[in-house]
């Protein structure tokens, strides 16, 4: 419970009433909330196929990667990685977001029956390195294709 606090508390640090956020985020049905990126973390968004091979990757080479959240569909996932990342990423078929964008965040240890948690963050600002997201992400692809022409 002391972790699933800490997350509510750092996640609702960014935004811009924190204890309004929190308030709201609780008693929402939803269970969700719109946070500003930019602050403590931006987001690196990639497709369902390839975000679940390179979380399969991250999670051999690094105990915990940072938070990965999954969108309604199961078709997107988001890396959270440090502020400033989104501005300086290139990459085709990555979408980002940075400051001066919003996601839609689940409370952190709640079912929302949409958006939700791959890896909730632990309140501690563990991030993903976006140098070792991008090896793993190469790694990843590399794999698919292999697969692709095995069939």
């Amino acid at each position: 419970m002391t972790g699933e606090k800490t997350a509510v508390e750092w996640l609702a640090s960014v935004a811009p009433e924190p204890g309004a956020c929190r308030w709201e985020w609780e008693r929402n049905p939803l269970g969700v909330a719109l946070l500003p990126a930019g602050k403590a973390w931006d987001v690196l968004i990639l497709p369902a196929t390839l975000g679940y091979p390179t979380l399969d990757v991250l999670t051999r080479v690094i105990d915990r990667p940072g938070p990965v959240l999954v969108d309604f569909g199961d078709a997107r996932m988001g890396f959270f990685v440090p502020p400033g990342t989104a501005a300086r990423w290139l990459g085709t078929g990555i979408r980002t977001a940075g400051s001066g964008t919003w996601i839609v965040v689940p409370y952190p240890g709640r079912s929302t029956g949409g958006v939700r948690w791959l890896v909730v963050p632990d309140g501690s600002g563990t991030l993903t390195d976006p140098a070792l997201l991008e090896l793993a992400m190469h790694e990843a692809a590399a794999g698919l294709a292999g697969e692709g022409g095995a069939g």
